[in-house]
């Protein structure tokens, strides 16, 4: 099976990420983790190039076809054969994050991305996504370290990624649940955990 977690910069994704994968280790399952952008030679150098060179200008577009250029070789490299394999993966976003963060906070047209999405990943999408939701401000306060690229473009910016989430959401609920993030991280993480155990049972029933 294949889960993500998402949500704005702040609200805890790489941490419940992590989390999750340890517990459903302990239920059995070979998990592989990964990260979107990043986790294969490629995407690494991509997510250099997209979130520490804060001297490169890159236009929003080209932003968007770098972050799907990662996720396709993500897919090839890693997720598609962990599935074929019997494998569970967990990832630190995916290709929700791409259609929010470019089309809805950076004005891109959100069809397109999902279109394009489904070319650079061949059609593979998660069983479901977690989105991890908070107010923006309250999730950039969290971030105490050096903000990268994407970090740093502006609380409008955030709040239109947090509505965007949450648009998202509201359109593909049978994909999509969303997690309040604004409380413990062991109150987060069993939210998590009984969400994915849900899509566990569902999936067990077909």
């Amino acid at each position: 099976m294949f889960f993500s977690i998402d949500g704005g910069d702040g609200t805890g994704k790489s941490t419940q990420a992590a989390l999750l994968s340890e517990w459903l280790r302990g239920r059995g399952h070979d998990v592989v983790a990964c990260r979107d952008p990043g986790s294969t030679p490629l995407g690494e150098a991509v997510r250099g190039l997209l979130l520490d060179r804060h001297d490169l200008a890159i236009d929003r577009r080209s932003e968007m076809l770098l972050y799907m250029a990662a996720r396709a070789q993500l897919v090839e490299e890693v997720i598609r054969p962990a599935l074929a394999a019997g494998r569970t993966v967990v990832s630190d976003r995916y290709l929700l994050a791409n259609v929010v963060y470019q089309g809805h906070g950076g004005g891109l047209d959100v069809e397109t991305l999902w279109e394009v999405g489904r070319v650079a990943t061949g059609g593979l999408m998660p069983d479901l996504t977690v989105v991890l939701d908070m107010p923006a401000e309250a999730a950039a306060a969290r971030l105490e370290r050096q903000l990268d690229r994407m970090e740093q473009q502006g609380d409008a910016f955030h709040a239109r990624v947090r509505e965007g989430f949450l648009a998202e959401a509201a359109r593909d609920q049978s994909r999509i649940v969303v997690v309040n993030a604004a409380r413990s991280m062991a109150e987060v993480q069993a939210d998590i955990q009984a969400a994915v155990q849900r899509e566990i049972g569902a999936q067990a029933m077909k």
